[in-house]
């Protein structure tokens, strides 16, 4: 390690921590070199050239752990090697050396081994994008932050989309990773930055990524769908593999949590959201990008966000793609509600979108079958043309619709209704509907003419308005109707009753 670096680092202000993480070296070690150029008083004034500083070192700085010419496992060379090359981990290699009366440490094991077989260090190479071609996308754990809706403290993410190129970045804070969710970040990124990049770079979650596979990942169907409205591909990363997008995993989610996350007092959500996207623009837009020594804010507005492609025309719908089932009561079932589709397709799995004002039913070819307003959880979004024919007497015909159809046949009608409703024990709709389905078998003058005649002859019941139509009564004329005779109470007279009550009369 290049002791000047470290002296650099040192003189910046950083903790030796800091510099340990940032060199690969241990803390401790840092420590050492940090009291050792005090004492040589390079920590102040102008820093000496990299030939004076090295000099000095090999002049005052001895070494702490001098070198180990023997290993203690060295007696247990054929073995170790034989083992090495049947690709035997190192700490079952430490376990059978024990087993051989081995007291050394695990670490003298890894020593040794690593003599004999180092370790190859594979090469990397950094890979640049054009400006507009691509932006990397990733989730990162943001602590507790208010729900104001419960006034629950919630465990939250940060969704960070950085652009590869200037490396300006979108960040907000969600409550969950749902497909939901992760599509209306998406949405929000794209106005945020007012155009959408061509392809972005992303982890296997589950909300995109349905299964994760090096040749042909399953992209989940919303994604798809968000993906196909704003123009843009996909690109997950290979299984395992996070630092394929290093540079919204170090620039964006680690940067967040070091700076903007740093120390920062828990708020609700909505206020975390609208301070992060002023950090966004100030604090984040404005540093000195330590990889392209320029102002992500200042790369992003003169170049980038003029290479980026429009947004669609219409705004997008955040739309949950999901599969369902028709059940036997013509009904689907979408996040706890429940929506109506053709009786004929009961038993078909079917396609259902769901965005946030309605929800469109689809066949599994994508064919438009049936158009909802969203519903929210229990309640129910029904079509009466989606229910077979001969259901729907019993459904739509409630007491106000009873009425209003009984208005439609005539002021006969009207009265038979109204009586058989008007009973105080029992319910009469179910005779009601069945009057009123007389209607499409003998037309509406008929069952007017019938119900005029039931009630001329004081029986205006279903039983009889169904038989004078079946007999064709309905056009007779009606003849009067005699009141009943009224049967007599009393054989004598009502003076031979008085007239004994006064004791006038004898009554035998």
């Amino acid at each position: 390690m290049d002791l000047q670096v470290v002296i650099r680092h040192v003189r910046a202000g950083q903790t030796d921590r800091q510099v340990a993480r940032e060199l690969g070296m241990a803390r401790l070690t840092v420590q050492r070199y940090r009291q050792w150029a005090q004492q040589q008083g390079f920590l102040a004034g102008a820093l000496p050239s990299l030939e004076v500083v090295q000099r000095r070192r090999e002049e005052t700085l001895p070494r702490s752990h001098p070198p180990q010419n023997h290993s203690s496992v060295e007696q247990y060379r054929p073995l170790v090697e034989k083992l090495v090359a049947a690709e035997v981990e190192i700490a079952a290699i430490w376990a059978r050396l024990k087993e051989r009366g081995f007291g050394g440490s695990y670490g003298a094991v890894y020593r040794f081994v690593r003599q004999l077989a180092p370790l190859s260090v594979e090469a990397t190479v950094r890979v640049e994008r054009p400006p507009g071609e691509e932006a990397q996308v990733d989730f990162g754990y943001a602590g507790r932050l208010q729900d104001v809706a419960s006034g629950q403290w919630r465990r939250s993410w940060a969704f960070v989309m950085t652009l590869s190129w200037s490396r300006h970045q979108y960040v907000e804070f969600v409550f969950d990773q749902q497909v939901k969710t992760w599509l209306c970040c998406h949405r929000n990124a794209f106005d945020f930055f007012q155009g959408v990049p061509q392809r972005l770079v992303i982890d296997n979650l589950k909300a995109a990524i349905l299964r994760a596979c090096l040749e042909e990942p399953e992209v989940q169907h919303s994604y798809r769908h968000c993906a196909e409205h704003y123009g843009f591909l996909i690109a997950p990363c290979r299984p395992r593999t996070p630092e394929h997008k290093g540079k919204v995993e170090q620039g964006g989610v680690h940067y967040l949590k070091r700076n903007f996350l740093g120390g920062r007092e828990p708020t609700p959500l909505p206020q975390a959201n609208q301070e992060v996207l002023d950090w966004c623009q100030t604090t984040a837009g404005q540093r000195l990008h330590g990889t392209t020594r320029q102002r992500p804010l200042e790369r992003f507005t003169q170049v980038e966000q003029a290479r980026l492609q429009p947004l669609p025309p219409t705004r997008y719908d955040v739309a949950v793609w999901k599969q369902v089932h028709l059940h036997r009561d013509c009904h689907v079932v979408f996040e706890q509600a429940y929506y109506s589709a053709p009786y004929r397709l009961i038993g078909q799995s079917l396609w259902i979108s769901g965005g946030l004002t309605q929800v469109h039913i689809f066949t599994p070819d994508y064919r438009l079958v049936a158009t909802h307003e969203r519903a929210q959880p229990g309640q129910r979004r029904c079509h009466p043309d989606h229910l077979p024919s001969e259901k729907l007497p019993g459904l739509l015909l409630d007491r106000p619709h009873s009425q209003q159809e009984a208005a439609q046949i005539g002021p006969a009608c009207i009265e038979v209704v109204e009586q058989l409703l008007a009973d105080p024990v029992l319910d009469r709709l179910p005779q009601v509907q069945r009057l009123l389905r007389l209607r499409p078998s003998y037309g509406a003058a008929r069952l007017e003419a019938a119900c005029q005649r039931a009630l001329h002859y004081g029986d205006p019941t279903t039983p009889t308005v169904k038989r004078i139509l079946r007999q064709g009564l309905e056009a007779a004329p009606l003849t009067p109707s005699t009141p009943a005779p009224v049967a007599r109470l009393f054989v004598r007279s009502a003076e031979e009753l008085l007239g004994a009550i006064a004791g006038e009369r004898q009554w035998n």
